[in-house]
């Protein structure tokens, strides 16, 4: 088992990477920068009408959690660092962090909080995740892009108020906030975007 009390790799690093331009660059990416290892957290191009495009990066710093963004030319190309990832299955959550399992090998792995995010609130044990894994450590998460949630707060079906297009807020059971159709009311299972928390449809089961 991997604890998360190990330190993550300190500067100088030593590690294979490849180079990339800035416009492939997809959150979970691992970049070297200055002879240090950052996560992508978001990544998003702007092609203005006139002048150069260019790529916004948003990324944590792995060493200490510091947060930083940096913009680069479209074809500017950085240093992705090479990590392995793979299939794990959320197991629980103690004082230690997040506990995963991989599907291959039964090894389990302890991610810390940082790692997980604003994520946490649709981890659901037995959910499927891909875990970015460098020198053993867990440093980024992909969720499933849909989970299901049950809705516990809504205002009640208004008579008339039930065209398509119209929606009114709504609290799931993880706590997250959203909206939701007219027609949805408290106790209805939905599917809910885990990127962005906006609901996609009434579940099937």
């Amino acid at each position: 088992m991997v604890r998360p009390d190990k330190a993550f790799p300190r500067s100088p690093v030593r590690t294979s990477s490849v180079k990339v331009i800035a416009s492939s660059l997809r959150k979970g990416n691992i970049l070297e920068i200055d002879d240090k290892l950052y996560v992508v957290l978001n990544a998003e191009s702007f092609h203005p009408g006139k002048g150069t495009p260019t790529t916004q990066i948003d990324m944590r710093r792995i060493s200490d959690s510091v947060k930083t963004q940096q913009r680069y030319k479209t074809t500017d190309q950085v240093e992705r660092a090479h990590v392995e990832d793979s299939e794990f299955n959320y197991l629980y959550k103690d004082g230690d962090g997040f506990h995963f399992m991989n599907n291959k090998t039964y090894d389990q792995v302890i991610v810390p909080a940082d790692v997980i995010g604003e994520q946490e609130a649709y981890l659901q044990e037995n959910m499927q995740v891909k875990l970015s894994v460098f020198e053993g450590l867990a440093v980024a998460i992909e969720l499933p892009q849909r989970a299901i949630l049950e809705v516990v707060d809504t205002e009640p079906t208004v008579r008339g108020q039930t065209a398509s297009g119209s929606f009114k807020p709504a609290k799931l059971s993880n706590g997250v906030r959203t909206t939701v159709p007219q027609h949805i009311v408290v106790g209805t299972r939905v599917v809910i975007n885990t990127t962005d928390g906006s609901y996609i449809e009434r579940a099937k089961d």
